[in-house]
């Protein structure tokens, strides 16, 4: 009997290029950020990545947090809310010897409202059948959390019409369409 192939995705620059990310199988809701994608946006934040303090809010694969350190940020937590996911991103920093990824096993929107931590750059990717999460995340984001000059990206379905109110205090950076997703990174400015 032939032996199926893992899931896999690769870090695509910085201190692991091209390691690998082993991903579970029969997880339809885990969809990792498209190499492009991440690609365009680690362009974008390359000139501020070194030394900030990052969140995955909805991490799944964790490659946007893991895809941060290895560019040079400090730290990333990636909160992840499905224990089978996160194991295996639990095996892929003990893989790499990753020691400034912490991936943490909860409901993220409590972990917000929670937290006392304060990031640089936060990563907003929630499964896109659940719009509602967005929303709720950016209204807890807007009053706490963020740094003076945060970064913030936000990755959404581009053909679903998702009534997000950004606060005035972002500032849209950049916008962009690749296939049927929508990712925008805004820059607060206080």
């Amino acid at each position: 009997m032939k032996k199926k192939s893992q899931k896999k995705i690769k870090i695509i620059s910085g201190k692991w290029k091209g390691r690998t990310l082993i991903l579970p199988k029969n997880q339809p809701k885990l969809r990792p950020t498209k190499n492009q994608i991440r690609e365009t946006l680690f362009n974008w934040l390359n000139p501020i990545i070194y030394k900030t303090r990052c969140l995955d809010c909805f991490a799944g694969s964790g490659i946007l947090g893991l895809e941060a350190i290895s560019r040079g940020a400090s730290i990333s937590f990636l909160l992840e809310n499905n224990s089978i996911i996160r194991n295996y991103t639990i095996k892929n920093l003990q893989t790499l010897k990753i020691k400034n990824a912490i991936s943490i096993l909860t409901n993220s929107i409590f972990w917000l409202k929670k937290t006392k931590k304060i990031f640089d750059i936060v990563f907003i990717d929630p499964p896109f059948q659940k719009k509602t999460l967005l929303k709720k995340t950016i209204k807890i984001l807007e009053k706490k959390i963020l740094s003076k000059n945060a970064w913030i990206y936000i990755e959404t379905n581009a053909n679903s019409s998702t009534n997000v109110t950004i606060p005035k205090i972002w500032k849209k950076y950049k916008k962009k369409i690749t296939g049927n997703v929508l990712y925008q990174l805004y820059h607060k400015s206080t």
